[in-house]
């Protein structure tokens, strides 16, 4: 319950305001004079202020620049009978959170109580997220949540061993930041970190990626090639969607990851590498070893360690702080801007379901730096950089559709939700045939049909 302090010469207005804020479910003092103010300050913790400017004794004013002095984290709302603008910039200057004429809107002094102190708690989240970057000095793992606390925690208990790892998690979530997080507070750190998205490697050229090839080993192979595992070594490989592989690459992969040894496609001679390997996947692994698609003995082979990575949905609480460490990143056009986040605004981004989770989030804060002009961003701006959807907007599209006949209106169906789905993906073709349940050839093609652009 937090506290509010009411400083005013007239007993109406404390009692007044003391009778709505309570109604609020705060916690209310208050004190006829600046002196007994004071005085409330050095005995009680005190969360925010309403602090009139004409008082006898001691002035608002005075009193004012002795709490920024002395208690510079408590938000202090001024209010005057005789407002004038000049006043009212002063108090500004000096560090008062706002200013407020009477005769009082109740509403709009709730509403300024209640804004202030949910800034004072995102500078708290502040001040905590700045104390975790120093105690993780190279960790990107932001957040203050108990999953992401409990996933720093493993890291630093898993990192210098080798132990294999499997990073479970939707798309993302931050599965290769996880990895590349192990792989810097590993005794490996100083040896490369080689990432291979298998999903994105045709299963024709899966092998000679990941082993590489001698010359002449098939046509147009003119030269030797050192595959991903030899590139690897003496440091990390992750092999992200590793259940996106064939079976028969999974096969050979088994076989190095229980030796250690590698043989170039086209090759005789079995090559040592000393590997650390940690790998990641958005399936459901038990379906797909039920299914026949991803073998159970290189799923124990990887899953020595396993590691889940949350949905941003089950750490909401970390949203304010990822927003605020991105917004302080320079954006596409280089230039970081100070921007601040409205709390209504700030509560629609919080609940909003995040189905691309901190990929998307990411880029909801590039849009933000980019797109906003002023120094606030407003649940209006919120609104329309995620661009919802209503149903009226369903509604209109399926009154559009109903007037064609079937194969054109189910092509008009395919081309819109296949590019929503590439929007969310960022335009990568394989990650949307994966969200879509479709081969990357078989998305190309549908691509083609419905004359989609894919480039930026």
């Amino acid at each position: 319950m937090a506290t509010v302090l009411i400083v005013d010469d007239e007993r109406g207005i404390r009692e007044t305001l003391g009778d709505i804020l309570e109604d609020e479910g705060y916690q209310v003092l208050s004190a006829a004079d600046g002196l007994l103010a004071m005085g409330i300050l050095e005995r009680e913790p005190v969360d925010c202020i309403l602090l009139d400017v004409w008082l006898p004794g001691k002035g608002g004013l005075e009193v004012l620049q002795e709490v920024r002095s002395g208690y510079p984290r408590v938000p202090v709302i001024l209010i005057s009978g005789h407002g004038t603008i000049d006043i009212a910039v002063k108090a500004v200057k000096d560090g008062a959170f706002d200013f407020l004429e009477k005769p009082l809107s109740l509403d709009r002094v709730t509403s300024l109580v209640r804004h202030a102190l949910e800034l004072e708690t995102l500078r708290r989240e502040n001040e905590t997220l700045r104390a975790q970057v120093r105690e993780y000095p190279s960790s990107r793992l932001t957040g203050t949540s108990s999953v992401i606390t409990g996933i720093r925690k493993l890291v630093k208990q898993i990192a210098d061993s080798d132990a294999r790892v499997l990073i479970t998690g939707d798309n993302g979530t931050g599965k290769e930041l996880v990895a590349r997080e192990i792989h810097q507070h590993s005794n490996r750190r100083n040896g490369p970190f080689v990432a291979v998205n298998c999903a994105a490697i045709p299963e024709t050229l899966i092998e000679t990626e990941l082993f590489g090839h001698v010359r002449g080993a098939f046509t147009g192979a003119d030269s030797g090639r050192v595959g991903r595992f030899e590139q690897a070594h003496q440091g990390t490989l992750f092999l992200d969607e590793v259940a996106d592989m064939s079976l028969g690459a999974q096969a050979k992969v088994l076989r190095v990851v229980q030796e250690m040894k590698i043989q170039r496609v086209g090759g005789e001679e079995e090559i040592s590498v000393n590997v650390r390997i940690l790998a990641a996947t958005n399936k459901n692994v038990a379906e797909e070893i039920r299914s026949g698609r991803f073998r159970e003995d290189l799923y124990f082979r990887l899953n020595v360690v396993p590691l889940r990575m949350p949905a941003l949905q089950e750490r909401q609480e970390d949203i304010p702080l990822l927003l605020q460490e991105m917004l302080q990143q320079p954006n596409s056009t280089g230039t970081p801007r100070e921007i601040r986040i409205d709390p209504e605004a700030l509560e629609k981004v919080v609940q909003y379901p995040w189905p691309g989770n901190v990929r998307e989030l990411k880029n909801f804060a590039e849009r933000v730096s980019i797109m906003v002009a002023g120094d606030t961003v407003t649940a209006e701006d919120v609104d329309r950089l995620l661009m919802r959807r209503s149903g009226a907007v369903r509604r209109d599209l399926l009154g559009d559709l109903v007037h064609l006949d079937l194969n054109s209106a189910r092509d008009q169906f395919e081309r819109l939700y296949l590019l929503e789905k590439l929007r969310e993906n960022d335009f990568n073709v394989s990650r949307t045939a994966r969200s879509v349940g479709l081969y990357p050839s078989s998305l190309h093609a549908k691509i083609r049909k419905l004359g989609i652009e894919v480039g930026r």
